[in-house]
């Protein structure tokens, strides 16, 4: 999942414990210097009975938090926090060196609106990237659905250049979507879910779409086009085209042209992508739209093994998420 280094589900988390009548308290690292050890965004969901669920600094800091955490609860107030983290704390939890945080903490149902984090919660179940913005100074709080797309690209949760304005970025996990159960694919699963994908494998050929081949894996043996149906397409998705067969190809591709998907990618040589493109321009889609597919597919690395085709895929898609435009 994305941002392993952040607790994924705190506002859901915040959102339970508040409507069980336990209360709850966001907190979030809002700015770093150094070696901090979490990131802008990371954050820890305090309950009114003590428990707790995320991090904020991978347990340098974790217990002053929890208590300002239910001091702000009782008084309703937001807090900003800023620590030090020694080196020495750096050190028991893997990192060279110190630095320093800052910690928004929000008690729920006060400083932070109940409404406000239920339709937070709704944007993220919605799978639409949402920014969530704070006053530092005055404690106004909203949802930017607009706006920010630098910070939402690049999943930077942080201050803004005023120094008060902080900015949370909450977007819905990556997705692959691989079209074809083929051996790149699976050298290419694990690696995208250690980069923080969710990975889903279509193929309605059942010797290659198998458990065995794909243990533990989310399998789709759906025709392409059906099944990106069901799954939906949007602005973090990555479709990946490697069936070699324009039966397959195709209708996903298709899909996918039409779709707000962030990289597309077919496998292919350049022969193979020239008649892709062919069919591509027969069946009406523009040049803008038929220039977003990547293919042949993956950086040119000189890539010869399934490994070293789907290391290039992913170093391809990564640029592509990240603005850097191979």
């Amino acid at each position: 999942m994305q941002h392993t280094d952040q607790f994924e589900h705190a506002p859901e988390t915040a959102l339970d414990w508040h409507r069980a009548g336990t209360g709850a308290a966001l907190a979030t690292v809002v700015q770093t210097w150094g070696s901090a050890p979490r990131r802008a965004g990371s954050q820890l969901v305090v309950s009114g009975d003590g428990r707790i669920e995320g991090s904020v600094s991978g347990g340098c800091v974790e217990g002053a938090v929890v208590v300002e955490a239910l001091e702000a609860l009782e008084d309703g107030k937001h807090r900003l926090l800023e620590f030090g983290v020694s080196d020495e704390d750096a050190f028991a939890v893997g990192l060279a060196c110190g630095g320093t945080i800052k910690v928004l903490v929000e008690p729920v149902g006060t400083a932070l609106p109940a409404d406000l984090l239920e339709e937070l919660v709704e944007a993220r179940a919605s799978r639409a990237p949402v920014a969530y913005e704070v006053n530092l100074a005055t404690g106004a709080r909203r949802l930017a659905r607009a706006g920010y797309p630098d910070r939402i690209r690049l999943d930077r949760s942080g201050l803004e250049e005023d120094g008060k304005t902080f900015v949370a970025v909450h977007n819905p996990p990556l997705r692959l979507v691989c079209v074809g159960a083929v051996h790149i694919t699976q050298a290419l699963v694990p690696m995208t879910r250690i980069a923080g994908y969710d990975p889903v494998i279509i193929d309605p050929r059942a010797a290659f779409a198998s458990s065995e081949r794909f243990p533990g894996e989310t399998l789709m043996d759906d025709w392409p086009d059906e099944a990106v149906q069901k799954l939906g397409l949007d602005s973090r998705t990555a479709l990946v085209l490697l069936t070699h067969d324009p039966k397959l190809d195709d209708p996903a591709l298709q899909a996918a042209l039409a779709a707000d998907v962030f990289y597309i990618g077919a496998l292919g040589s350049k022969k193979t992508h020239a008649a892709r493109v062919a069919r591509m321009q027969e069946a009406g889609f523009t040049e803008t739209q038929i220039n977003r597919i990547h293919g042949p597919i993956g950086l040119d690395i000189g890539a010869a093994s399934p490994a070293e085709i789907a290391v290039s895929i992913l170093a391809e898609m990564t640029a592509v998420l990240r603005g850097k435009q191979p």
